[in-house]
């Protein structure tokens, strides 16, 4: 498969408690299955999916510079990180890859410090508040965005 059709998929902190941590805000749905959605919409549309979760930002933004080396667009649910790195809206930027922002529960419906994202002006596309479908729904538009 070639980069132009491979999407990074990227959840950051917490994110592997999916199915356990707080199911009435973000659901029964595990990472696991995120995974698979992400891969089965993804695949549908001739893409194949790199997935990485991880609880640091420093790996996250080791992921996101090299997937400018293969991968054609970035799909992150960035978890708490949204609203406090600099450094993570910078490896995005920096890359000049386009990116999806996602994230299940609707910020703007919670905490005021949760309705700021460092990312939201420089996403290629956002979703918000959908659950995990919110994912699929960003797979589709982000695939058409790149124009394969």
């Amino acid at each position: 498969m070639t980069a132009s059709h491979r999407l990074m998929l990227l959840n950051g902190p917490n994110l592997n408690l999916l199915g356990t941590r707080e199911p009435e805000v973000y659901g029964t749905a595990t990472l696991a299955d995120v995974e698979q959605l992400v891969a089965e919409v993804a695949g549908g549309l001739g893409y194949e999916v790199r997935a990485l979760q991880s609880n640091h930002e420093g790996i996250l933004i080791d992921a996101i510079h090299a997937a400018r080396e293969d991968c054609a667009a970035i799909l992150i649910n960035p978890g708490g990180l949204t609203h406090t790195s600099v450094a993570l809206r910078d490896a995005l930027t920096g890359v000049s890859l386009p990116f999806a922002e996602v994230h299940i529960s609707d910020v703007y419906a919670r905490e005021s410090f949760r309705q700021f994202s460092y990312l939201e002006n420089v996403a290629a596309v956002r979703v918000v508040g959908k659950g995990i479908d919110g994912y699929a729904e960003a797979v589709r538009e982000l695939v058409a965005q790149i124009g394969e």
